[in-house]
């Protein structure tokens, strides 16, 4: 690990102030879970790093006239075991118990897991986001069996956030603040397929620090549930992923959100699929219906056209389990 500059303000403007103009400058630690481990790699050497956690505006859980507000900094497991989360948004619950280890689930923040790097293999191996050699990707000729199977060239690693797909589901915004203002980005727009190594895949900049996240008022009413395709119960991520939020009216779909994740370099959204159960009931019939329509126009490369079965199963799963809690 290179030398670096330790700070830990205690006021979001302090915090801000202590940042750079570009990631080399310095980096934001909250539960450290992703950060220290690139670090220790070598994939990334901040000059300095800004330590967030002792600022207690970042924190919390609390239901408010716009929705429900989760600072940045909540754990995990204080996700898992607020009520109102349990009660209202199962989909967000069942994704952070997929983080199956307890050490991180403790340490690793909301915020942490929608703003963490790629798990891509060749990234973490310091062959960059796009795994450029010669002027050609490693990835569509090389191990890609956990890579993407929609949205890539150049880009084919997948988002490796547990919670994005729910909360992109749930209509989610993210709150972004720098020294000269703040802003606010829906969650399904934070995720961003990078245009070149320079970018990142999230919408944020080295001088910003995402400080809540709200779930709309709105998305109280919508059955949500996540279902995850995994290959073992221990830590790990799943090979695919899907959050489906929605509106009932008289027993049918008036409006559907199904997002998929661990499938694409964000968490990846199947409009076919959400047009097709408009007026519906959700059914074993329907449901397979959908998830043969999420997977449409998959791209798979020459080791993993499993997830394209997978992402289905997860759709269909998520659906019918859905329909199981309305």
């Amino acid at each position: 690990m290179e030398r670096f500059e330790y700070t830990s303000p205690k006021t979001v403007k302090d915090a801000t102030a202590m940042l750079g103009a570009s990631w080399s400058d310095a980096q934001v630690l909250a539960g450290g879970t992703d950060l220290i481990s690139m670090m220790k790699d070598f994939v990334t050497s901040p000059k300095r790093v800004v330590n967030i956690k002792g600022i207690s505006e970042l924190g919390g859980i609390s239901k408010t006239s716009a929705g429900v507000r989760i600072g940045a900094t909540v754990t995990l497991d204080d996700l898992t075991l607020n009520q109102t989360i349990r009660n209202e948004f199962p989909s967000l619950v069942t994704a952070a118990l997929g983080v199956s280890s307890p050490q991180i689930r403790n340490m690793g923040t909301v915020a942490g897991d929608l703003c963490q790097r790629p798990r891509c293999w060749y990234f973490r191996s310091g062959h960059g986001l796009f795994a450029m050699h010669d002027g050609k990707s490693l990835v569509p000729n090389g191990e890609n069996r956990y890579h993407a199977i929609f949205g890539g060239n150049p880009a084919y690693f997948v988002s490796a956030s547990s919670l994005g797909p729910a909360l992109a589901a749930l209509g989610a915004h993210v709150k972004i603040v720098s020294p000269t203002g703040a802003r606010t980005v829906a969650v399904d727009k934070f995720f961003v397929i990078p245009k070149s190594e320079a970018d990142r895949e999230i919408d944020l900049h080295p001088n910003e620090i995402v400080t809540e996240i709200v779930i709309p008022s709105s998305s109280a009413s919508m059955k949500n549930a996540t279902y995850e395709v995994r290959q073992k119960e221990a830590l790990d991520w799943p090979l695919a992923t899907a959050s489906v939020a929605l509106k009932l009216s008289g027993g049918k779909v008036a409006s559907a959100h199904i997002v998929m994740g661990h499938v694409a370099p964000t968490p990846w959204g199947a409009a076919a699929a959400e047009k097709s159960l408009i007026g519906k009931s959700i059914d074993e019939a329907s449901a397979e219906h959908a998830a043969a329509a999420a997977v449409e126009g998959a791209q798979p490369l020459s080791q993993n056209a499993y997830k394209v079965q997978l992402a289905k199963v997860a759709v269909k799963r998520a659906l019918l389990a859905t329909a199981h809690k309305a």
